[in-house]
């Protein structure tokens, strides 16, 4: 049992000397004010952001104006860069430009809630040298201009370790892996929905209130009918295909593919309806006709209306 015991501290005691003799990482104090978030491309997923970044620390060694990283930037400009290194202390503030490559979803567009990352790094020290901490005082958004048709519900400002699986070809790395100290923003915002929503959809709706005029023509005029309410089908395809043009491909089911799904259904309703009161006019039974369209007409309208209702609230509830 001793020699056991003894294997083991001799095993342990290396890196217990190892981690005690490793200096503690230098901090970093970061800060972010973003003026504006513009040129959102859904298509394309990514959004331009205009922000004010300072750090604030010690260790000289450190080049934030060269080895500044955001990952998930796909351009960055710098326009402004002031250092102040009194007091024993850098202060460095730049003004910054970025591309930046993001996720949507679309589930529920255009009642959709997004989350924005802004990430940044230092790539030439890893979490051992360089950790950092948020400036947390103060407004980080200029809620006046910072985001033109959506509701900013939140502004996180957090740090994180961010691991690779990768040495970068470091040799004298023990173990293919390194670790970067990352300060995180996180903006939750929620669109607004209202004007957008009947500026996207209005088209299909149309669609749908032509075809269901088509129960107010009196039964004889059955071509008439027919010619309605197939125009009116290709307008409410023609109307998905715009609006799938301005959003990202998505293998989910959207709100956009469930409300044109429920119109061209009932549309296609309107069409047999008008094939069955055409059958009950050649056997001359136009009252029946007459009864069966009013009957018809209420009934469709009434379920297309609740389930637009329905499926609508729930995507603005969630």
């Amino acid at each position: 049992m001793q020699k056991q015991l003894a294997i083991i501290i001799l095993l342990f005691l290396p890196m217990a000397v190892c981690a005690q003799q490793r200096p503690a990482p230098d901090t970093v104090t970061v800060g972010i004010y973003i003026t504006s978030i513009h040129d959102i491309d859904f298509k394309q997923k990514e959004y331009t952001l205009n922000c004010w970044l300072w750090l604030k620390y010690k260790n000289k060694n450190f080049n934030f104006a060269e080895y500044l990283e955001i990952p998930t930037a796909k351009t960055v400009s710098k326009s402004f860069t002031t250092i102040d290194s009194s007091n024993d202390r850098i202060y460095m503030m730049m003004k910054l430009q970025c591309v930046m490559k993001d996720s949507w979803k679309i589930s529920h567009f255009p009642f959709d809630r997004q989350r924005l990352r802004f990430f940044i790094e230092n790539s030439q020290f890893d979490s051992h040298s360089l950790v950092f901490k948020p400036d947390t005082l103060g407004r980080h958004f200029d809620s006046r201009y910072t985001l033109n048709g959506w509701t900013i519900d939140s502004c996180l400002l957090q740090t994180a370790v961010k691991k690779y699986e990768t040495a970068f070809g470091d040799d004298s790395q023990p173990a293919p892996r390194t670790a970067y100290s990352q300060f995180r923003v996180m903006l939750d915002i929620t669109r607004d929905a209202g004007s957008l929503f009947w500026k996207m959809f209005l088209g299909m709706y149309i669609a749908f209130l032509i075809a269901y005029t088509c129960f107010y023509i009196h039964v004889d005029g059955i071509e008439s009918r027919f010619g309605l309410s197939v125009g009116a089908l290709f307008a409410a395809i023609g109307n998905k295909y715009i609006i799938d043009s301005a959003l990202p491909e998505s293998t989910s089911f959207t709100l956009v593919d469930t409300l044109h799904g429920i119109t061209l259904f009932f549309i296609f309703c309107v069409v047999a309806c008008t094939t069955y009161s055409m059958r009950l006019v050649k056997t001359n039974r136009q009252r029946e006709a007459a009864r069966f369209d009013m009957i018809a007409a209420q009934t469709l309208l009434v379920l297309y209306v609740g389930l637009n209702i329905w499926f609508i609230s729930q995507a603005a509830a969630k």
